[in-house]
């Protein structure tokens, strides 16, 4: 997008602000399209590194994930948790990752997830 949506970095701020992991938003960035619930990016990071430090190869990084960064005032990422990018029939991974998505090259999106059954 050449310029950001302000409705939708409101709807991030809003995530952030109130640490809640309930809003289901599906996006579509670089082509992709991403469905699933909005993280605050605190509660992700956390996330991602547990993953991490359960890996045995992965290990190492998980610390990079929990070192706090500059706040960014307003957010500059959505941080999608139990999401899936859409491909055909089904939703990859099945059970859903963790994706982080610059708002700034998100085209078009929605409130809601979709799924399979």
């Amino acid at each position: 997008m050449s310029k950001t949506d302000e409705l939708l970095v409101d709807i991030a701020a809003m995530v952030e602000s109130g640490h809640s992991n309930q809003m289901s938003l599906t996006v579509v960035a670089g082509g992709a399209v991403i469905t699933g619930r909005l993280a605050p990016e605190a509660v992700w990071r956390q996330r991602v590194s547990e993953v991490l430090t359960d890996s045995a190869r992965l290990g190492e990084f998980s610390g990079i994930f929990t070192t706090p960064t500059g706040k960014h005032d307003p957010p500059t990422h959505l941080h999608f948790h139990v999401a899936r990018i859409l491909q055909g029939t089904i939703g990859i991974p099945e059970t859903g990752g963790m994706y982080r998505v610059s708002i700034k090259d998100v085209s078009a999106w929605t409130v809601g997830d979709f799924s399979y059954d």
